[in-house]
């Protein structure tokens, strides 16, 4: 039977601001990232919850954790699977310093989408963040009650992408979805 879940994108941190790679590079929230985690708590108060899950990396615990907070929840526990893509050798760079230090695998990345050496593929992503996706909606939201997922915008994205036909444009820090999920996912939108 068909349940409803919230995924939220993470706040911003410094790497975000840079425009670096972050991938599986476990990096804080800053100041600004915080300040979006309450605005994910304000646009979701008065919607009821069953618990929150989260990525496991920082920033989106952070996050998942601040809102929880503000909202009375718990966090049910962490997936690694709604981690972020992998990006291989991209991690920490900017865009120019991908196509600098990595110049085939960068033009791959940019013309075929081919993951870099040691990145992980979409449909890799798509499978991964999906499973997670499942397993949140099978235990932790009912038919009643949604649960919310605190996850990442590549993630986000390969997970929407099933549902869209397409995959969305870049999500941005804060950025909230309901969707819907009855086996797989069968309908998205963004608040």
């Amino acid at each position: 039977m068909p349940r409803v879940l919230y995924i939220a994108r993470h706040g911003e941190t410094d790497w975000n601001v840079a425009g670096r790679w972050q991938g599986h590079t476990d990096v804080p929230l800053n100041d600004n990232g915080r300040t979006q985690a309450l605005a994910i708590a304000s646009a979701l108060r008065g919607q009821s919850f069953t618990a929150v899950v989260a990525s496991d990396l920082s920033r989106a615990h952070e996050t998942a954790r601040i809102v929880a907070g503000e909202l009375g929840l718990t966090i049910a526990y962490t997936d690694p699977d709604l981690r972020e893509r992998h990006f291989g050798p991209f991690e920490g760079l900017t865009r120019d310093e991908c196509a600098s230090y990595h110049p085939d695998e960068w033009r791959a990345w940019v013309v075929d989408r081919v993951a870099p050496g040691g990145g992980e593929s979409q449909e890799d992503l798509s499978v991964r963040v999906q499973a997670a996706v499942g397993r949140a909606a099978l235990h932790v939201a009912t038919l009643e009650l949604p649960a919310l997922l605190v996850s990442h915008g590549g993630a986000m994205r390969a997970l929407l992408a099933t549902a869209l036909g397409e995959v969305p444009p870049p999500i941005a820090n804060g950025a909230i979805w309901r969707i819907t999920w009855d086996e797989r996912l069968i309908d998205a939108r963004q608040l």
